[in-house]
């Protein structure tokens, strides 16, 4: 069970915009029962949803007049306390993720790709039923909402339209338009905006990391805090410089030395091995495709980069193809696809759009 440690709307920072969205609908005492929050993972969006949860959930918080200062709450309540306990997890604060289908799949196979119906129905669907603990009302957050399966999504419909009692639904996802159309006209959407690279250096700083991997990090991490982070304490910068470097070489018109498909297999791995450490119940495989999916998205980088100044119509195409092929070799992952043949296509892409001898 996931615990949180209590946020306030005060602490988030760089997402004006959907704080001020929250803050005046908590105002005017509008806010809807079904939100969902888009934008790329790692900029806010839960801590954001752990903090308006929080204010959702205390019986006596603080409204100020002035609309420059944010509604808190009290801090004091039982339900404040426990919204700060790292040890006991609030009653009515509930987070919905894939894995817990772990808790909830009898034959044991499943391993949390997609976001299960039997997780929602257990995790959202049967406690939004039942009268609060506290009293004050039920919050659910919804991690990755956009891997809810349809027959999950469609089972959450009659929950979103007409929740039981006080209730607030909050879907986190960076794919909105992968939710179903009905799913997304029972909400309302709060966008979330990349953070500045300089605004992640500064955090990564106040976390005391070191300058040099600081500045590396937050350049790299396509305004995702969450993913320097996440870079950082798994040591991705090492093989993230070489999968910058094998495109490089590509642009240049030159072959990497290393065998690709075998490279990104290894260093996927590594990464892997580190998830599991800390979660030994997670997934190998899907660790894996998590770090090949993250490569993925680095190598596309300086291609889009490029893409920007390019202005030969024939090189313009080749990084359209390139850039198309990592996207297609991404979405061979997610639809577990073998690892090495997806590669294979890729490298024989990338071979084929630069390389003079095979273009």
């Amino acid at each position: 069970m996931k615990t949180l440690a209590m946020k306030t709307l005060a602490d988030i920072f760089a997402q004006d915009q959907a704080i001020d969205l929250l803050c005046r609908a908590h105002r005017s005492n509008r806010l809807p029962h079904g939100l969902i929050f888009s934008g790329p993972i790692g900029i806010g969006k839960a801590t954001t949803a752990a903090a308006l949860g929080t204010l959702f959930l205390c019986p006596n918080p603080t409204l100020p007049q002035d609309e420059r200062k944010f509604p808190l709450p009290c801090g004091h309540c039982d339900s404040c306390r426990l919204c700060a306990s790292e040890k006991i997890a609030h009653p009515d604060f509930h987070i919905i993720y894939k894995e817990l289908i772990r808790y909830h799949d009898k034959t044991g196979k499943s391993k949390g790709i997609n976001l299960a119906i039997d997780v929602v129905r257990a995790e959202l669907i049967e406690p939004a039923a039942h009268k609060p603990t506290l009293g004050h009302g039920k919050v659910f957050i919804i991690e990755q909402a956009d891997t809810m399966t349809p027959a999950a999504q469609n089972a959450l419909l009659k929950t979103l339209e007409e929740p039981p009692g006080r209730s607030l639904i909050i879907l986190l996802t960076d794919q909105p338009t992968s939710l179903l159309p009905t799913i997304r006209s029972r909400c309302q959407l709060i966008p979330f905006s990349p953070l500045p690279a300089e605004t992640i250096q500064q955090e990564l700083l106040r976390r005391h990391i070191d300058p040099s991997l600081a500045a590396e990090a937050a350049q790299w991490a396509e305004g995702s805090l969450g993913t320097a982070l996440q870079w950082i304490e798994a040591d991705l910068l090492t093989p993230a410089r070489q999968v910058r470097q094998f495109i490089d070489q590509y642009l240049a018109g030159r072959s990497p030395d290393a065998d690709l498909p075998g490279w990104f297999k290894k260093a996927a791995e590594h990464y892997a091995e580190h998830q599991l450490k800390r979660d030994k119940l997670a997934s190998k495989d899907q660790a894996t495709r998590e770090a090949l999916n993250l490569y993925l998205r680095l190598a596309a980088q300086p291609l889009r980069q490029q893409l920007r100044t390019e202005s030969n119509p024939a090189r313009l195409e080749r990084l359209c193809q390139a850039i198309d092929a990592l996207a297609r070799t991404a979405d061979d992952l997610d639809a577990n696809v073998n690892i090495s043949l997806a590669f294979q296509y890729l490298v024989s892409t990338l071979q084929r759009q630069f390389l003079p001898s095979t273009g």
